[in-house]
C-alpha cells in the first residue's frame, strides 16, 4: 500500500498549476478554529494521501492544486474539500478555505486514471514552508497532510513580466509536417498556426501552453492541450490566439527540454501562459487546469 501511494506522489510532484485568477470560494466552517493543525489533523477520519499538483508557488495568492489518494492509490472526487493552511503543525490555521473540485481533460477524450483534482486559493503573505490539511466533504471522514513550499520569486517568468520572443516552430516552419512539432494525435493544428514571436510583434494576445502529450510523465499533464483547444473553440470569434509548444528536443525525451522551455525558464511541464496584446504575462497555470478555469482567465485577462 505504501509502495503505491510513494509511487502516485512521484509521478505527480513532476507535473505542477500556478495562476493569478481568482475562483469562486466559500470560507469553510469555522469550527476548531482555536485547534492547532496538528489538533485538527488528529480528528474523526480515516488518514489518507495528499499530493501537490504544483511546485512553483510565491507569495500573494496561490492556487495550490491536489488530489487526495486513498489507500488503493486511486483519487478521491468528492465535491468539494475544506482545507486549512499552517505554519506549523502546532499552530493554529491562518487560512480556512473550501477546495473545489475541477474536471481533468475534455469530456470524450482519454485522461488516464486521473478525472479530477481539487483546486484551492489561499493567501500566503511570506515565504517558507506551511502544512496543508484538507478534508473532503461527505461520505466516510478523510484527511490528509501535505507540505507547500512558497518562495519569495517565481523559478517560472512572473506575472506581469515581458514575455520572451521565442521563434517557436509552426507548421509553416515545419512545411505542414505536423509530426515535428506536435505528439498529439490527432495533431492539433490550429494550435500551431503561430509563433511566439510573430504573435508578440503584431500585438496579439495569446494563450501558450508547453505541453507533451504522448511523453508526459504525471497522471494528470496528458489532457492539457485537449484543455487549450477546446477554450480556443469557445473564444473562435476573437482575436486572442492559442499556441503549443513541444517540451523535448526533436520531441525525443532523451535529449531534454528543448530551446524554447530553456528560454521560458520552465522548471516543470506542462505550462499554460496567458500573455496580452501589450506583451506581459497575465497568468499562469504550472500543471493541469480545467476548462473552466481556462476559459475564465482568458475571459479576465485576454478579453
Amino acid at each position: 500500500m505504501h509502495g503505491r501511494l510513494v509511487l502516485v506522489a512521484a509521478l505527480l510532484l513532476t507535473s505542477g498549476c500556478a495562476a493569478s485568477k481568482t475562483v469562486p470560494e466559500k470560507v469553510a466552517p469555522q469550527h476548531g478554529a482555536s485547534s492547532s493543525l496538528r489538533a485538527l489533523a488528529k480528528g474523526p477520519g480515516h488518514e489518507v494521501a495528499l499530493v501537490a499538483g504544483a511546485s512553483d508557488f510565491t507569495t500573494g495568492e496561490v492556487r495550490y492544486p491536489f488530489l487526495v489518494v486513498d489507500d488503493n492509490g486511486g483519487s478521491v472526487a468528492r465535491p468539494h474539500a475544506r482545507v486549512w493552511l499552517a505554519r506549523g503543525l502546532d499552530q493554529k490555521p491562518f487560512e480556512r478555505r473550501t477546495a473545489v473540485l475541477e474536471q481533468v481533460g475534455v469530456p470524450g477524450r482519454g485522461h488516464g486514471d486521473v478525472s479530477h483534482l481539487y483546486v484551492v486559493h489561499l493567501r500566503v503573505a511570506t515565504p517558507g514552508k506551511y502544512w496543508v490539511l484538507a478534508k473532503p466533504d461527505g461520505g466516510r471522514p478523510i484527511q490528509g497532510l501535505g507540505n507547500l513550499i512558497v518562495r519569495r520569486s517565481s523559478f517560472s517568468p512572473a506575472i506581469g513580466s515581458k514575455a520572451f520572443p521565442s521563434q517557436t516552430p509552426t507548421l509553416e516552419s515545419v512545411h505542414g509536417d505536423a509530426a515535428k512539432v506536435t505528439t498529439r494525435l490527432p495533431p492539433d493544428r490550429a494550435l500551431l498556426r503561430y509563433s511566439v514571436a510573430e504573435s508578440l510583434a503584431a500585438r496579439k494576445a495569446f494563450v501558450l501552453v508547453f505541453a507533451t502529450p504522448k511523453f508526459c510523465t504525471s497522471r494528470t499533464c496528458g489532457p492539457v492541450v485537449d484543455v487549450v483547444d477546446a477554450v480556443r473553440h469557445r473564444f473562435a470569434r476573437t482575436d486572442i490566439r492559442f499556441i503549443h509548444v513541444e517540451i523535448y528536443k526533436n520531441n525525443d525525451p532523451s535529449k531534454g527540454f528543448n530551446q524554447w522551455v530553456r528560454e521560458w525558464h520552465l522548471p516543470t511541464e506542462p505550462w499554460v501562459i496567458l500573455v496580452g496584446s501589450d506583451r506581459q504575462i497575465k497568468a499562469k497555470f504550472e500543471g493541469s487546469v480545467s476548462v473552466r478555469e481556462l476559459q475564465d482567465a482568458v475571459a479576465r485577462y485576454l478579453r
